[in-house]
């Protein structure tokens, strides 16, 4: 198979592309021919094919950290002992700094109004997002590497 021949984003030949990936047990694959370029990764949630300008960054790479976003403020929940942390942006959500990293909270750990919680990549910018509220993480209300809207719950925490 020529793949790097005609139109990279044809349709029978990404479908050739997922086979391959099936068939070869990859989950990304990324190909750049002149101004285009494809992604390709399997098991995500997210479509991850993209043009010259909007290049996909890799999962796996660490991301840049910058300075801290502020969170929405955490607002009451159905319990009077619980606040929810809420995301302050669209993006996607990522618990660790790296793939292999701890998660910076999970259920469990106490959190003070100035510790990150969690990242959220937007246009290939990772923002930290700070707790702004004491107490217990009681849940953590998504997955790694999900799509969260703005408003998104991300954590419910006990409030000391």
């Amino acid at each position: 198979m020529d793949f790097m021949s005609s139109d990279t984003f044809d349709l029978k030949r990404v479908k050739q592309l997922v086979e391959l990936m099936k068939v070869n047990d990859l989950t990304d694959l990324e190909i750049k021919q002149g101004e285009s370029q494809i992604t390709l990764r399997r098991g995500s949630h997210t479509p991850m094919v993209s043009g010259a300008a909007m290049a996909m960054p890799m999962h796996s790479a660490p991301p840049a950290v910058l300075p801290p976003v502020v969170a929405a403020p955490a607002t009451p929940d159905e319990s009077a002992n619980t606040t929810v942390i809420k995301s302050p942006m669209v993006g996607t959500f990522y618990a660790a700094s790296s793939p292999d990293a701890p998660p910076f909270a999970k259920v469990g750990d106490t959190v003070s109004p100035e510790k990150t919680v969690c990242l959220i990549e937007a246009m290939k910018v990772y923002n930290e997002i700070q707790a702004e509220c004491s107490g217990k993480i009681v849940a953590v209300l998504v997955k790694n590497g999900e799509m969260v809207e703005f408003g998104k719950p991300l954590f419910r925490v006990a409030v000391e």
